[in-house]
């Protein structure tokens, strides 16, 4: 069996559909209820990361585990202790979801300490374990949507600085892969698009698929940093503002390691927007 932390998320979903698919066993593993239905013969279970014990009903028996980081909130969790509930359960492989970051970004307390310390859990967990460092997800700009639907209108600051963000389908894949194989043990994959794209390229694509054109509006830093602390801690939002304004030359490299596991080029912005265009009509 195994077990999907984060299940209704922009990683877990895809990948609770693709293990399901492949004739895997799966658990989903989420705070609440899903959304939408679970493919056929998926089970669920309510679990709190930040209550590890809450995991424990989820792993009793299972075989391997994908662990989500927790996100903005993950300076919340105890990697160990979810690390120690996985292994009591009888999980032997983990695959991490973690952030390039914890390497571009080691001194930053939301990226580099915190994500370090659920790989340095995972690393000395004693299981077959495999990393996972996605660079920006295509799926963020979500976070345009009410704007696109009401005004057409997207505002993001850093309007021209290109970074190689990636679908989180394509993430998903990797995921899958590394959790039903033994090959990918004790390797760290960094998860990148297949090409460099800026805020107002990808405000452009979304417009080419609705067919209408999209107003870019430039924001300042102060005005990015106030909308984003309604919803992210101060520290994660600085370091995401330094990475989107001033990346450094390995934010801006593209990996081959998502063409490296699945045989084929990353998908790009452009085809992830008409994917997911009726969020955005």
């Amino acid at each position: 069996m195994i077990v999907v932390t984060g299940a209704t998320g922009n990683v877990g979903r895809p990948l609770v559909q693709a293990l399901a698919a492949a004739g895997e066993k799966v658990t989903a593993v989420s705070r609440n209820l899903p959304g939408e239905p679970l493919p056929e013969g998926v089970r669920h279970r309510k679990a709190d990361l930040a209550d590890p014990e809450t995991l424990r009903p989820a792993v009793d028996g299972a075989d391997a585990l994908f662990l989500h980081d927790g996100g903005p909130g993950a300076y919340l969790l105890s990697p160990r202790d979810l690390v120690d509930v996985a292994k009591a359960g009888g999980v032997g492989r983990i695959v991490l979801l973690s952030s390039q970051a914890v390497a571009t970004r080691p001194a930053s307390e939301s990226h580099g300490r915190t994500g370090r310390s659920f790989e340095e859990a995972v690393r000395r967990s004693g299981t077959d374990w495999t990393i996972l460092r996605p660079t920006g997800f295509h799926s963020n700009a979500y976070g345009w949507a009410e704007g696109i639907r009401t005004r057409r209108t997207v505002a993001a600051p850093f309007g021209d600085v290109g970074l190689p963000t990636v679908d989180p389908a394509d993430i998903a894949e990797v995921a899958a892969a590394a959790l039903r194989s033994d090959e990918h043990a004790g390797q760290v994959y960094e998860l990148t698009g297949p090409a460099l794209n800026s805020p107002r390229r990808r405000a452009h694509a979304i417009g080419e698929a609705l067919g209408e054109p999209i107003r870019f509006v430039e924001q300042t830093r102060e005005e990015a940093r106030a909308q984003m602390l309604a919803f992210m801690p101060e520290p994660l939002v600085e370091t995401t503002l330094d990475i989107l304004g001033a990346p450094h030359p390995a934010e801006r490299r593209i990996s081959p390691d998502v063409e490296r596991v699945l045989g084929r080029a990353p998908r790009g912005f452009a085809e992830w927007a008409v994917r997911n265009v009726a969020a955005f009509g």
